[in-house]
C-alpha cells in the first residue's frame, strides 16, 4: 500500500513509498484512509525539525490528523464495517507516570509517550492503518470530509475546558468576551467553540481579505486586521494561538482582571525579544490573572470535539477545508497557498 514517510532529521525526505500492510499489533480495527489534515507539525517534521521513527524503523509514516472507515473490527469493539472514525494521536508512556495511568496522557509529566506520525509511532498517512478501540473515536457520517477536523478540534476543545475549570477557581467568574489571535485551523476552531460557549468572539488577524474574515463575520465574531482596531478593550479569555512574540505579549496586556490567557500556538526557540517581566508580574497578581499553555488531547477532549463539530454549521465547516489534494498529488499538500487554512489530502479522490 502507499504511504507517506519521511526520515526524521533530515529535511526534504518525505516521499511517496509503497510499504507493507499494518501489523495486526497496531490494534484490532483495520481503517481505510479517507482524509490526511497537514498542520504547523508536519511542516516542522518536514524541515528535519521534529519527529522520531519506530525504534528500529529509519523512516517514519507521517500524519496524525486522520478520517478512515472502519473496514473491519471486533464485534466486541463497539465498532463496526462502514462508521467512520478518528484516530487519538498520543499513546500513554509504558511506566507509566499518574496522569497517564488516569488516561490523561495528554498531560504526561515523563515525557515518554507516543504519538502517531510524530513521535515514535507510525502515523495514518498510508492508505490503511490499524487502530486500538480505545484510542479510535467515532465521527459523524453526515459531516464527511470535515471530520478529519477533529485532532484539532480536540486541541482546542481540551483549551476551552481547562479555561473554564480556572475560571472555577472564582464562583462569581462569568466570562462575557474572549479575543482569538490568529485565524488559522485552531483560532477558527477556538473562536467556534467560544461562540457555542454564548460568549461574544473577537478575532485578531492580518488578512484583510480572502475567507478568514467571512469565516469569522459567520460566527456572529468581529474581525481585527490590527490590534489599534481594539482599542483598550479587555478580555475575560484571551485564546493565542499565532505564536508570535509581539502578539503573545500585547494578548496578555488585554486580560481583563480575573481573566484567563490560554497559549495554545508552539513558538520556535531561540528567539530573544525584550519584555517588561516586571510589568507582566504586576499585572498578573494585581489582577488575579492566569497564563497557561496548552497541547495534545486525551479521548474526553476528542469526543467532546466529535460533538463540536456536529453542532455547527456544515457549510462553515467545510469552508476551513480550503484545499484538498488527492494523494497522486501529494506533494501540493505541502506548498503554502495564500488563502490555506486547512490543507487535506484526499485519498478517495
Amino acid at each position: 500500500m502507499r504511504a507517506i514517510t519521511i526520515l526524521p532529521g533530515a529535511a526534504n525526505s518525505v516521499r511517496l513509498d509503497n510499504v507493507e500492510e499494518p501489523a495486526e499489533g497496531d490494534g484490532r480495527i483495520l481503517v481505510r484512509t479517507r482524509a490526511l489534515g497537514i498542520c504547523g507539525t508536519d511542516h516542522e517534521i518536514l524541515s528535519g525539525l521534529y519527529g522520531s521513527a519506530p525504534q528500529g524503523e529509519a523512516r517514519l509514516i507521517l500524519g496524525h490528523e486522520s478520517l478512515g472507515t472502519v473496514e473491519d473490527a471486533p464485534p466486541e469493539s463497539g465498532f463496526r464495517r462502514g462508521d467512520h472514525v478518528v484516530g487519538i494521536v498520543r499513546r500513554p508512556d509504558p511506566v507509566p507516570c499518574p496522569a497517564c495511568a488516569s488516561g490523561e496522557w495528554d498531560m504526561c509529566r515523563n515525557g515518554l509517550y507516543t504519538e502517531r506520525g510524530i513521535k515514535d509511532r507510525h502515523g495514518f498517512g498510508a492508505e490503511r492503518f490499524r487502530i486500538e478501540p480505545a484510542f479510535a473515536v467515532k465521527a459523524e457520517v453526515a459531516l464527511g470530509l470535515a471530520a478529519v477536523l477533529t485532532e484539532p478540534a480536540s486541541v482546542v476543545v481540551k483549551a476551552w475546558e481547562h479555561v473554564f475549570r480556572i475560571g472555577r477557581r472564582s464562583p462569581s467568574w462569568t466570562p462575557a468576551n474572549v479575543l482569538v489571535t490568529g485565524a488559522g485551523p485552531i483560532g477558527l476552531l477556538a473562536a467556534l467553540v467560544g461562540a457555542q460557549h454564548g460568549l461574544i468572539v473577537h478575532v485578531l488577524d492580518r488578512h484583510k481579505d480572502g475567507p478568514k474574515p467571512t469565516l469569522v463575520r459567520d460566527l456572529g465574531g468581529v474581525h481585527h486586521t490590527n490590534a489599534s482596531s481594539l482599542g483598550d478593550m479587555q478580555f475575560d479569555v484571551v485564546m493565542e494561538c499565532t505564536a508570535a512574540s509581539a502578539v503573545i505579549a500585547d494578548a496578555i496586556r488585554r486580560c481583563a482582571p480575573s481573566g484567563v490567557v490560554c497559549l495554545v500556538g508552539v513558538s520556535a526557540a531561540g528567539r530573544k525579544d525584550e519584555f517588561d517581566i516586571g510589568g507582566f508580574n504586576r499585572k498578573l497578581v494585581l489582577g488575579n490573572e492566569v497564563v497557561f499553555g496548552t497541547v495534545n488531547a486525551n479521548r474526553r477532549h476528542y469526543e467532546n470535539a466529535a460533538r463540536a463539530l456536529a453542532k455547527a454549521n456544515s457549510g462553515w465547516l467545510g469552508k476551513l477545508i480550503s484545499r484538498q489534494v488527492p494523494l497522486s498529488r501529494w506533494q501540493e499538500a505541502f506548498v503554502a497557498q495564500p488563502d490555506d487554512i486547512k490543507v487535506v489530502i484526499n485519498f478517495t479522490a
